[in-house]
């Protein structure tokens, strides 16, 4: 199963708990964002990764972690 994860980089405050909990996944450039190993869609306000679900744990708690809630998790 894939999951896909989208990052409002317009909400993101770059507090940087997502990379800390989850550097597999994401990155703190300006703001936060999926890495390029997963990136299928990057701008300015929006990004998007599909990543594989052995990465479950760690992407869903960057996501509950993230103070603004601005990390969005689905299954795909």
């Amino acid at each position: 199963m894939t999951l896909r994860v989208t990052v409002d980089r317009e909400s993101c405050i770059a507090c940087g708990v997502a990379p800390t909990l989850c550097s597999e996944v994401f990155v703190l450039e300006g703001k936060n964002r999926v890495v390029d190993e997963y990136s299928v869609e990057l701008s300015d306000t929006i990004s998007v990764g599909e990543v594989p679900d052995e990465l479950r744990e760690c992407v869903e708690n960057a996501a509950m972690s993230c103070p603004v809630e601005a990390i969005k998790v689905e299954e795909v």
